[in-house]
């Protein structure tokens, strides 16, 4: 079927079993930017407490040469804020399984699954942490004393965001990395548990994901700051696009040190 039919079609027979009751689990999976095409029918498995999973792949301007028609910039932000969808972005494969089971077991609403094009690079856990990862935001990589600056960011931005803190701390900065797979349930977990996470008393905060800016001022503040991507993609190779736009090690180090002076 063409682009967009094949798309709606799917996640209306995807609402339709759900709506059977067969015991069944539906779940289908196409391109995160074709999302656009099922989005009445995501919003009615919201909206009727469904328990559909949907899998969007190519979740960035790392789809690369296939242009901005293919990139997605605001479709992981829109689906953020769609009532009763949780919306995973993982980082790395341990994340992806604690999605997925997540998806499973949730069936009073859908769940979108955002998976990357590009191989992601593994990241070291304890089990505290694996735990962790089902509350939706953790500390990933902590620094030995306070904080002075807080780097979040999901997907593959997670592993830049993990090389960057090694070259802070190398200069002698205190480094979190918080990693928010869902931010989603991360809203839903204690004010206790949040604030252990993004502590008010850190008031450098820097989110990184290649996606549009506005949705992360609400963990960043307005101390903080956000590397993202306000306009539409280019084409051309993923590295040389995310170079461009600035997910690199040398941006955000540069970004950091700029942001703690700021607030100093």
């Amino acid at each position: 079927l063409h682009f967009g039919v094949r798309e709606h079609a799917m996640a209306a027979i995807l609402n339709g079993i759900a709506y059977h009751d067969s015991g069944l689990i539906p779940y289908g999976g196409t391109f995160l930017v074709f999302a656009d095409y099922m989005r009445g029918s995501m919003r009615l498995s919201a909206l009727s407490e469904l328990g559909v999973i949907y899998v969007l792949t190519h979740d960035s301007i790392g789809v690369g040469e296939d242009g901005p028609t293919h990139q997605p910039i605001e479709h992981v932000s829109s689906l953020r804020i769609m009532p009763n969808m949780n919306v995973w972005r993982p980082c790395d494969a341990v994340e992806t399984i604690t999605s997925w089971c997540d998806a499973i077991e949730n069936q009073s609403g859908p769940t979108s699954l955002i998976l990357t094009r590009q191989k992601l690079q593994h990241q070291m856990r304890t089990e505290e942490q694996v735990q962790s990862i089902k509350k939706g935001g953790y500390i990933l990589k902590d620094s030995k004393d306070t904080p002075e600056i807080i780097l979040i960011a999901t997907g593959s931005e997670v592993s830049v965001a993990m090389e960057s803190a090694k070259i802070l701390e190398a200069d002698g900065i205190d480094v979190r990395v918080v990693s928010m797979p869902c931010n989603n349930i991360f809203n839903k977990q204690s004010d206790s548990y949040r604030s252990a996470v993004l502590p008010e008393s850190v008031k450098s905060r820097l989110a990184i994901e290649a996606g549009i800016t506005n949705f992360w001022w609400q963990y960043v503040g307005s101390f903080g700051d956000v590397i993202g991507i306000d306009e539409f993609g280019l084409s051309a190779p993923a590295n040389e696009l995310f170079e461009y736009f600035g997910f690199t090690v040398k941006n955000i180090t540069e970004r950091a040190r700029s942001l703690i002076e700021k607030n100093s």
